[in-house]
């Protein structure tokens, strides 16, 4: 469906900025009225990482006057696959400089505000209230709902993204005229069972591909032309080169933004609510999580363990901590890792940051390993403390 434009437009161009953006000025569904609302509107990127790159790239270039992006993180080498805003010279500084510094390279003549914090119920209310429109760059459950929570109370449109080995996902949630986040997906996955970016891995390119939606959406919705992805899920298969369009229709009954809403105000804790792990691992891990120092003084010792490297095959030959099996997450799951499993030795289980391995080990104890433990942190931690010298995912 046609939605008006979602700002007013400026006064002027100058002849600067008609000289810049004569390509869309020429375009008559933009015009020099679709530029000078672009010019009078303000747009926050949550996350300068994979989507956020693309999308604060193509925002700046278009002419959106004042341009926000909000993130906590600094630039790691790992992030250059795919985080084409930073730059090698960009290592350790925070991203939202970075990207800041790069943007204002793109285009002089707007704004660009930088948010150098981690987003949460203190803050993004506020923060929120400063834009007309939020493009969600995240990469967690938890942020994605307290986006969407937070851009439903305030009546602001949001253009979602979602990306993931070689699928992405884009959308706009709009409770005002169509569905919210919650509407098409009411609860969280269950902990553990979709795997994060860090964890599966991403197709550098995709970024730009579900990015470059991201603002096309924006940009229909700031200049009023078009039909924005409102009430519909895009999904992109990369691999097969597919793009289909999946309605999605507003929900009566959405706590948030159906017809008697219950939920009025932002929940106290979306990690809680989203869950990082399982009830059962956080069970099993409360009194059995190692660090990295403990496992190196095991080892030192020559203490009789089994250490288990519960990640997926192609990680194990990215990084791995000397001395350890490879046996996969999904084989714990399904039973057939507990044949595997020595009955006289301490079993110690680990992933590259502990969320997998808490997870194994609540199968393990409930096998009766009651001894068992897992290492918090896991690779990510032992190549920080322990062996700097080998590489980092």
């Amino acid at each position: 469906m046609s939605l008006p434009p979602l700002v007013e437009p400026a006064a002027e161009l100058t002849r600067d900025e008609v000289n810049r953006y004569s390509r869309h000025l020429i375009i008559p569904d933009v015009g020099m009225s679709g530029q000078k609302r672009l010019k009078n509107s303000k747009v926050l990127v949550v996350g300068a990482g994979g989507l956020g790159s693309p999308a604060l790239l193509y925002l700046a270039a278009a002419g959106v006057g004042t341009l926000g992006v909000i993130d906590f993180d600094v630039v790691d080498e790992s992030n250059l696959q795919r985080q084409i805003i930073h730059r090698q010279s960009s290592l350790g500084k925070p991203k939202v400089e970075s990207a800041a510094d790069t943007v204002r390279e793109v285009n002089p003549l707007i704004d660009v505000v930088v948010h150098n914090t981690a987003l949460d119920n203190d803050n993004i209310m506020d923060i929120f209230a400063g834009y007309d429109l939020i493009i969600d760059g995240t990469d967690n459950f938890a942020t994605r709902y307290m986006v969407n929570d937070a851009a439903v109370l305030l009546g602001k449109p949001y253009v979602w993204g979602s990306i993931y080995r070689f699928d992405g996902q884009a959308s706009v949630f709009w409770a005002e005229h169509g569905p919210c986040y919650r509407c098409l997906y009411p609860e969280p996955p269950p902990p553990g069972m979709v795997p994060s970016c860090a964890e599966g891995g991403v197709l550098g390119v995709l970024c730009a591909s579900i990015g470059s939606i991201q603002v096309n959406e924006a940009i229909k919705l700031l200049a009023g032309i078009g039909e924005p992805l409102v009430g519909r899920l895009m999904i992109y298969d990369a691999l097969e080169m597919t793009y289909r369009s999946v309605k999605v229709r507003k929900d009566p009954e959405c706590p948030l933004c159906g017809k008697n809403p219950t939920q009025t105000e932002l929940l106290d804790d979306y990690e809680a609510f989203c869950g990082a792990v399982s009830d059962e691992a956080a069970e099993a891990a409360q009194d059995s999580t190692i660090t990295v120092l403990d496992l190196k003084a095991m080892q030192d010792r020559d203490d009789d363990i089994f250490l288990v490297d519960v990640r997926e095959p192609n990680e194990y030959e990215i990084v791995s901590i000397p001395g350890a099996t490879l046996i996969p997450k999904g084989d714990f799951l399904n039973g057939s890792a507990l044949e595997k499993l020595p009955q006289d030795k301490k079993i110690v289980l680990h992933c590259k940051s502990g969320v997998r391995s808490a997870e194994a080990l609540a199968v393990v104890k409930n096998a009766g390993f009651n001894d068992a433990v897992h290492v918090g942190g896991g690779v990510l931690a032992w190549v920080k403390q322990i062996d700097p010298s080998q590489p980092s995912y």
